[in-house]
């Protein structure tokens, strides 16, 4: 099996611009359904009922006073901002760097701007609900999530494809 592959380094694109040197720390967005236990007569015990996916959320650490974060407040759009986080993962077995890629759009909700002290590292961090999330490993789409438009493809299988013809889409 050989020993698990860690990430040795990352860089965050916010619309295409860099953030080497810059971001500090980024919490991926966690994959959820929205489950809700159920029981009815005759069952043994309750089961939990899929009704679809919760609120995917991503958050950035960023070193300093990045403007652009700043300019992107107040987006009228759930997707206006587009993020890219891209890492490369290797096992110290000497196998091949794995690409990892995550495509994110959704928009700001808040920006906590920390605490400021004189002579230390100051650091603000971003909070974005996704509307939008793929993730692909070496060029290849393992997940894909499309919140407006009702898409959800794992593994190259589309999950809600039998949803959204039954409701016309």
């Amino acid at each position: 099996m050989g020993l698990a592959k860690k990430l040795k380094n990352y860089n965050l694109y916010n619309e295409g611009n860099s953030y080497m040197g810059v971001v500090d720390e980024f919490a991926q967005p966690k994959i959820a359904h929205a489950m809700d236990e159920w029981r009815a007569g005759g069952m043994l015990g309750p089961v939990k009922i899929d009704n679809g996916l919760q609120m995917m959320e991503a958050e950035a650490t960023v070193g300093g006073i990045v403007r652009q974060m700043l300019r992107q407040m107040g987006s009228a759009s759930v997707d206006g901002v587009l993020l890219r986080l891209v890492g490369a993962y290797q096992s110290d077995d000497g196998s091949n760097v794995d690409q990892v890629e995550i495509v994110m759009r959704g928009r700001w909700e808040e920006i906590d701007m920390g605490n400021a002290k004189a002579g230390e590292d100051t650091k603000h961090k971003g909070k974005m609900p996704l509307a939008y999330y793929k993730l692909n490993i070496n060029g290849r789409t393992e997940i894909e999530i499309d919140m407006l438009n009702a898409i959800y493809i794992v593994d190259g299988v589309d999950r809600y494809a039998e949803i959204r013809s039954a409701i016309g889409l």
